[in-house]
């Protein structure tokens, strides 16, 4: 069936396409299921869309999504405010978390440096970073960054970066394959990386 490209269902179809995992087709896949279900998930998944985009919002501490800021995270006193979990993205603090082996803080850097998307230092949270070290009194910071060739250019860079700060740098250690992303990892892999963490160099 062909749609106009100014036609609703077109429209609802090419977003959803655009999502994480998801192509043209099964793109129109989840578009048709969702639409042959108005009741139970086209009218609900709607409501559910405009009451989380009103109240989400971004952490301005660890910049993490949450309903509130300072985060549940950043604001829980039972946290090790004495280190910080380096993370590319939000959905690699929640792998982590869902491992339920890391008591301490987050920090978000927003991806990894790119120089073919044009993705530099300046574009990362690193010089939030660095404030969040100098005012907290930090004693270490562990890089839990993607084993990707992206992921270890920024930890090799971000390594550099925290010399001038008195701090212990450590990285994620056994168990992280070659390439692998920490989101897709199982829970005893990601607890055994952690725990297993090195001194980073």
């Amino acid at each position: 069936m062909n749609f106009d490209d100014k036609n609703e269902i077109n429209n609802f179809i090419k977003l959803l396409s655009k999502l994480p995992g998801l192509g043209p087709r099964s793109g129109r896949r989840a578009a048709l299921a969702i639409i042959k279900q108005k009741e139970k998930l086209l009218i609900p998944l709607k409501d559910a869309f405009n009451d989380i985009s009103e109240k989400i919002v971004v952490c301005e501490i660890c910049n993490n999504i949450d309903l509130k800021s300072p985060c549940a995270i950043c604001s829980n006193q039972n946290k090790d405010m004495n280190i910080i979990c380096v993370v590319e993205e939000i959905s690699d603090l929640w792998a982590i978390e869902r491992a339920g082996v890391f008591k301490g803080y987050y920090h978000i850097l927003g991806g990894v440096l790119n120089a073919l998307d044009g993705v530099g230092p300046d574009q990362l949270s690193i010089e939030k970073l660095g404030q969040r070290i100098k005012q907290n009194q930090v004693q270490e910071i562990i890089l839990a960054l993607s084993a990707t060739i992206d992921g270890q250019t920024t930890l090799h860079f971000l390594i550099d970066y925290l010399e001038d700060f008195n701090v212990k740098v450590t990285k994620l250690a056994h168990g992280i394959p070659i390439g692998g992303e920490l989101d897709y990892l199982d829970d005893g892999t990601l607890t055994q990386a952690i725990l297993s963490r090195t001194t980073a160099d």
